[in-house]
């Protein structure tokens, strides 16, 4: 009798990018939880399905503590997919795997510096020749020609996001750049998620439940009254969200 052994079909292994949200927690980290509650008590289920770093560069904690963080978090129902910045002898099988080569924003061709040279007057052109046009490297942008409902996500972190329509209570919209809402924003909307800081949101009704740029945010009771239900239009100047009427 003859064995016939066949080829086992090779196993297919792809690569994957994701948009995961990471958290920078502060020492002490029973405030920074409090302000984290804080956070998830104005916005109920920001935090829900949605994959998160743990970054930990620079803190200067044990096993231990990271491993109780760790703890506080899932028993928020945070759940960390990977630390980031954490030493080797704070990991182990028990403990979310590590992560590194994060980038926080997409790679950009920086412009060429202009040169200092002094250039000597030239004596008056009447006939120039043309020029050829340098090619305009565009933004990427996604126009989403429907309104955002309750429990729906658009993740974009490619650059700008357009929404013909409304964004509901309890939608989300995530974008590398920024947010163009031609309706009321109901629900949450992250500009610059990719470390934009310039990015900035616009709609046409302002009623959001949560705004953020560059991962500062600002929650539906922090912003202020007079413009709730207004055309507005939302920056980050420094570290601060700044808010204001559009026409």
């Amino acid at each position: 009798m003859t064995d016939v052994l066949t080829q086992p079909r090779p196993i297919r292994l792809k690569g994957r990018s994701f948009l995961a949200l990471a958290l920078t927690p502060e020492l002490p980290f029973a405030d920074w939880l409090r302000r984290l509650d804080d956070l998830a008590a104005r916005s109920a289920g920001f935090f829900l399905r949605r994959p998160v770093v743990l970054d930990v560069e620079g803190l200067d904690i044990d096993r231990a503590e990271l491993r109780e963080l760790v703890d506080q978090l899932n028993a928020r129902n945070v759940r960390v997919m990977g630390i980031e910045g954490a030493r080797s002898s704070l990991l182990g099988p028990d403990m979310p795997p590590a992560m590194t080569d994060g980038r926080p924003a997409a790679d950009i061709e920086a412009p060429e510096k202009a040169s200092a040279e002094p250039v000597e007057a030239a004596e008056p052109v009447r006939n120039v020749a043309p020029v050829a046009a340098t090619p305009v490297q565009t933004t990427p942008s996604l126009v989403v020609s429907r309104p955002v409902r309750s429990g729906q996500s658009i993740f974009f972190p490619e650059g700008d996001v357009t929404i013909i329509g409304s964004v509901a209570s309890g939608a989300e919209i995530v974008a590398g750049g920024s947010i163009h809402v031609y309706g009321p924003l109901r629900g949450r909307a992250l500009a610059g998620s990719t470390g934009n800081a310039s990015a900035r949101i616009f709609c046409r009704k302002l009623e959001a439940e949560l705004i953020a740029i560059d991962g500062f945010y600002k929650t539906a009771d922090d912003m202020e009254p007079e413009l709730r239900g207004k055309p507005g239009q939302v920056w980050l100047e420094g570290e601060t969200i700044k808010a204001a009427t559009l026409g």
